[in-house]
């Protein structure tokens, strides 16, 4: 199974979980100071990453903390179905000392959480805020990010000649075919049938037109598969690109595992993918005989007055119970964390931490120039407003159905062309935006 790091939108807000009945009060803590205290005692770490409590590099890092904090005993969790079972385990009071923040609404943080402070104060610290603040109050920091763009065979791009990066659809379109002509892999791979890969580029939205407001002006936009916007460049990329015979031949027979392999031994030249399947991609490189370095990674192809953007989102939030007994040492730990245990550099993730360099597996945005942008939160009233027109106007956004369908059309497996489909999908979600209005 791949790890899948959150999306830059915030999915998980946005399919926030209303829980009623679910204890509440205690804490100490003031939402204008920072927790206080002194540093001792026993705090347990519930974390999704169950891997890391495995193999002991939590064990390390507890360690290491504790050269720092030798009065705090440090304990781990790991919980493989960590979105379902949080949601069951906050309706009691018992959910751990430290945890990353579950799909609970905003404004019950305050009800589970311990405030950290004004967000106003770490502004000019950490990266990724907004998924964990409310009403002006901090109650959690991400424990990494992600970029959306594309992996790719480095080795691969080399050996087709390929000797800049593309930044447009129709260079994209150029390197895939010199990929086509001089070598052996496939330009590029959909993972159609998979399904849930298809929906990675949609976390480009707002990269393209270096808009932060993205998912608000879509919502608001009743033609979004236009040229100029970010949905048309895009969807465009894809049908373009099967359009031109440059994906694999049996879109019907792809297998994720298996591409990863491929992908890391040269069979495969490019996927659109977080930065979060860049270590997956090196692993099965070398499990496969080939190299981890031959994996880079690249920004979606656009530019915007000659500078490219990559959309970066934060992973879970790590966030104090408000039921720990040891919040002073639960927060010392999220801090050091964060910043001291390297955790973003071996997972090969964006630090939350502003002034921290780019992992080297990243290093290809900063050779590139490329330039980090977040998506703002929506504005009070409109937080879910693009899943309600998405659900209205039946465009799976979060799926792979109308994305299948498009690769269909390209391929010449279903009728229409790209300009009649995405005339179909503005029409539907023109519909949408007067039916939610209503």
């Amino acid at each position: 199974m791949a790890r899948k790091a959150l999306a830059g939108i915030g999915l998980l807000a946005a399919a926030g979980i209303v829980l009623s009945g679910c204890a509440g009060g205690g804490g100490g803590g003031d939402a204008d100071n920072t927790i206080d205290g002194e540093v001792q005692g026993e705090i347990k770490v519930v974390t999704w990453r169950t891997d890391l409590v495995e193999d002991g590099t939590f064990e390390e890092y507890a360690a290491a903390f504790n050269e720092e904090y030798p009065d705090v005993t440090v304990t781990f969790e790991g919980i493989t179905d960590y979105a379902g079972e949080m949601l069951t385990r906050m309706s009691t009071t018992n959910y751990g000392d430290v945890i990353g923040i579950p799909a609970i609404q905003p404004d019950q943080f305050e009800q589970f959480l311990e405030p950290l402070g004004e967000t106003a104060g770490f502004e000019d610290t950490y990266r990724f805020l907004p998924g964990a603040s409310f009403d002006g109050t901090q109650y959690g920091i991400a424990f990494g990010g992600n970029a959306n763009g594309v992996v790719y065979n480095k080795r691969v791009f080399e050996e087709a000649g390929v000797t800049t990066l593309p930044t447009s659809e129709a260079e994209w379109l150029d390197a895939l075919q010199q990929v086509a002509d001089n070598t052996d892999a496939v330009p590029l791979y959909t993972n159609y049938k998979d399904g849930w890969p298809l929906t990675q580029s949609f976390g480009n939205l707002g990269a393209i037109t270096n808009d932060p407001d993205a998912p608000i002006t879509m919502a608001e936009d009743p033609a979004p598969w236009t040229e100029g916007t970010d949905m048309y460049a895009i969807d465009s990329l894809l049908y373009e690109s099967v359009a031109a015979g440059l994906t694999e031949p049996d879109p019907l027979t792809t297998n994720w595992e298996q591409s990863k392999v491929d992908l890391g031994t040269g069979k495969i030249a490019a996927m659109t993918l977080g930065s979060w399947a860049i270590s997956q991609m090196q692993d099965a490189a070398e499990t496969g005989g080939a190299s981890a370095d031959d994996i880079g990674f690249m920004a979606f192809p656009a530019t915007v007055d000659g500078a490219q953007y990559a959309v970066i989102g934060g992973d879970y939030n790590l966030a104090v119970s408000k039921h720990s007994k040891a919040k002073a040492a639960a927060w010392a730990w999220i801090q050091w964390v964060v910043e001291n245990s390297g955790y973003t550099e071996a997972q090969g993730m964006v630090s939350p931490v502003i002034d921290a360099e780019l992992p080297a597996t990243l290093s290809g945005l900063s050779d590139a120039g490329v330039e980090l942008m977040e998506i703002n939160p929506a504005p009070a009233g409109k937080e879910g407003l693009i899943n309600e027109i998405a659900d209205d106007s039946q465009i799976d956004l979060y799926g792979p159905i109308y994305r299948q369908k498009l690769v269909d059309i390209a391929r010449g497996a279903a009728d229409g062309d790209k300009e009649s489909y995405f005339a179909e999908l503005n029409e539907r979600w023109a519909a949408s935006i007067a039916n939610v209005a209503d």
